[in-house]
């Protein structure tokens, strides 16, 4: 078997056999296969695309490259969710200590943000004190003993996957569903769960740009999953706008614990509820979706899932006098508010256009080593649907640069206000399981 013979076979439509999916992967782990031989496969696949017998090899060959964490010893269904990413999304610090609190075993590998993006890991550790770096005996342990860890990937779990996102990042070959989906679960696979919900969005703030793309994609993520014995759901949101209100690392975590106290923004509370209550029904705490958002609520009202938020940061170094005492985190030194300069109702709040305003003002990175601004970010006023009036506040940024100026103006232009009344839009557009 030569790598040249399997990319003269992909560059010709032909499809790949398990083993020579096998040879491909091992052998780039090892060094054997180059990045050249790697990124013309990767560009053969790219323009010819993958079955799905191949997406499934593929998968597994790049689950099997590394480390397979075994939650085995730990009681219970392990449950774990997955979001695409997205502008504003802060779910995993709300739906962790929720389901944890209601029985459930949340043991989840998160990443960091790139991009207009941002990353779970990234927002917890603007929380002084927060410790993302657990072993797996630690992570276990913890997941034992309060129900819920959130980490940086540990061990040598999936290194196909790390070689192979770095080289598609620059080879242009990232937009290949067979390739996004054998990163996103070999990764969930190999982190042990019994169970998986997926968050994927959809709009101008995410990868997949129409519900058809998503649907496609979520579809087959649910399918692979499900092919390795896991219950995969998955929900297709909205990121046309915003998630909630906050965007930038310490203004998310303030609004999380907002959230968790019951005083969160609508469309943030409702994702919340919902992908809660899934997760609650595949670990088999409710018979129903209703009965599962019912108990979600009442551990929100009771203060269950705010106080295990305290002991989820607690169990990894956090300081939550923090949490208790959201005045304490340090603010940007500048903060501006962004006034509508006419009347009308809001129509759009463009994602991508806010993601890339917050990452200039430091909330983000562009590229992995580029350090991050916790204080930075954007909080807005509105949404889409609410009536708004000149000289009435849209949104406020917090910044600690000089120079901001062109960002306004694309904060600006990320807005658009018609004259007529426009529906507000629906945050779940669809579940599929």
């Amino acid at each position: 078997m030569h790598i040249v013979d399997i990319i003269t076979k992909k560059r010709d439509h032909e499809v790949l056999t398990k083993e020579e999916i096998n040879y491909f992967i091992n052998g780039y782990v090892s060094g054997e296969i180059k990045d050249y031989h790697a990124s013309s496969l990767l560009m053969a696949i790219y323009l010819n695309g993958m079955n799905y017998e191949e997406t499934i090899n593929l998968t597994e060959a790049m689950l099997h490259s590394g480390d397979v964490l075994d939650l085995s010893d730990i009681p219970g269904i392990k449950v774990d969710k997955h979001s695409t990413g997205g502008v504003g999304d802060k779910t995993s610090m709300v739906i962790g200590p929720i389901v944890a609190c209601c029985g459930a075993k949340l043991a989840k590998m998160s990443g960091r943000g790139l991009g207009f993006t941002g990353g779970t890991l990234d927002k917890l550790e603007s929380i002084p004190g927060m410790n993302i770096n657990l072993d797996s005996e630690q992570f276990k342990k913890q997941i034992k003993d309060i129900g819920i860890a959130i980490v940086g990937q540990t061990g040598n779990l999936v290194p196909a996957d790390k070689k192979l996102y770095a080289l598609r990042d620059v080879t242009a070959t990232v937009e290949v569903l067979s390739l996004i989906a054998s990163s996103i679960m070999s990764k969930k696979l190999a982190s042990g769960s019994n169970t998986i919900l997926l968050d994927v969005k959809v709009g101008s703030g995410a990868f997949m740009k129409t519900p058809e793309d998503a649907k496609s994609l979520a579809t087959l993520l649910c399918n692979i999953g499900n092919s390795f014995n896991r219950d995969t759901r998955a929900v297709i949101t909205n990121m046309q706008e915003p998630l909630g209100l906050a965007i930038g690392n310490i203004l998310e975590v303030k609004e999380a614990i907002a959230t968790l106290k019951g005083h969160g923004p609508k469309d943030f509370v409702e994702l919340c509820e919902k992908c809660a209550s899934i997760i609650l029904n595949q670990a088999k705490i409710v018979k129903s979706l209703d009965e599962g958002i019912k108990l979600v609520r009442e551990k929100i009202n009771n203060g269950e899932a705010f106080n295990k938020f305290k002991e989820f940061i607690a169990a990894q170094g956090g300081d939550t006098s923090y949490i208790d005492n959201v005045d304490k985190f340090k603010v940007a030194k500048t903060s501006v508010s962004i006034k509508s300069i006419s009347n009308g109702y809001i129509s759009e709040i463009n994602s991508l256009d806010i993601g890339k305003a917050a990452m200039e003002l430091g909330a983000g990175r562009e590229s992995k080593e580029d350090p991050i601004d916790y204080t930075a970010g954007i909080v807005l006023s509105k949404k889409v649907g609410d009536e708004v009036k000149v000289g009435e506040e849209i949104a406020k940024i917090y910044t600690n640069k000089e120079d901001f100026k062109n960002t306004l103006a694309n904060i600006y232009g990320a807005f658009k206000i018609v004259k007529k009344p426009v529906e507000e839009p629906k945050i779940i557009i669809d579940y599929i399981k």
